[in-house]
């Protein structure tokens, strides 16, 4: 395993061993700092702002579920363990070998390439093109029928007949599911299932749920759970989400859009000559 790793490692195991230390919990209120400002030398070389930033941004150093001060604390251990270890590896002349030269230039290459396509994707992310996308997306999803339903879920057919008499018969649904259903949530909410589509349930009890009109009780239904007793209180069509409750989704969308078209493009223009392990040339001419 490499020192980076195990550093890192380490850093995880820590997040989990070490106790909070006192006040770490606290919120951080002050403004940001300067990415030049230093945190912490090691032999004289400063450990800044800005390198702390981009040690948080690592994933291979994500600490969930822990508070902001012990986690920048930690990672200031890190970087200074990252300091001392990157410094014995020069006096041992690891950076000497052709082996690390490629390391450096991959990794180059590709911190590279993420900055540049995370720099470009979000230029495609405007106010305009979002709302644009929500538009042309929302006008083309196809109108889809919902209903709102409550049931009473029992064992066998005989208890779902007496159950059916009974509301058919006039008592309030809602005591009844939460006095004989046995799923769970019935004793809180009545047996209200809430608004579903047709595909999210069970072909029996779906088919039978969407024959009723609103304040119809059905006749008891046989599923893989059991003997149900369903009620329609509502039936709509199902609402589009809206441009907030779409916008991460399709922030999100536009940068990957705009990176793969950013990748499709270079490769448009490129002369690229490629040889596989049989010596065949695959070359694309500009």
């Amino acid at each position: 395993m490499s020192l980076s790793s195990q550093l890192r490692q380490s850093v995880l195991a820590l997040a989990v061993a070490l106790p909070f230390a006192a006040g770490a919990a606290l919120a951080q209120t002050a403004a940001p700092a300067s990415p030049d400002k230093v945190v912490a030398r090691v032999n004289g070389t400063a450990i800044t702002e800005g390198d702390l930033a981009i040690a948080a941004a690592d994933p291979a150093l994500q600490l969930p579920n822990i508070p902001e001060a012990q986690k920048r604390d930690m990672l200031i251990g890190y970087l200074i363990d990252l300091k001392l270890g990157a410094k014995a590896a020069e006096t041992a002349k690891v950076g000497d070998s052709a082996d690390f030269a490629r390391k450096l230039a991959y990794n180059r290459d590709k911190t590279l390439l993420d900055q540049y396509l995370d720099q470009e994707a979000k230029k495609a992310v405007t106010p305009d093109a979002a709302k644009k996308l929500y538009d042309e997306t929302a006008k083309n999803v196809p109108t889809e029928e919902e209903v709102r339903a409550r049931h009473i879920l029992v064992e066998n057919e005989d208890e779902a007949k007496k159950a059916a008499a009974r509301v058919k018969g006039g008592e309030d649904f809602a005591k009844v599911a939460g006095e004989l259903s046995k799923d769970p949530g019935s004793k809180t909410d009545g047996g209200d299932l809430g608004f579903f589509t047709k595909d999210r349930m069970v072909e029996p009890f779906a088919e039978a749920a969407f024959k009723l009109q609103p304040g119809q009780i059905s006749d008891p239904v046989k599923s893989q759970f059991g003997w149900h007793v369903i009620k329609v209180e509502e039936r709509r069509s199902k609402p589009v989400p809206t441009f907030d409750e779409m916008k991460e989704q399709i922030d999100t969308y536009l940068e990957r859009k705009a990176q793969q078209d950013l990748i499709v493009g270079l490769r448009k223009d490129a002369k690229i000559e490629r040889l596989d392990d049989k010596g065949n040339l695959v070359e694309q001419k500009k």
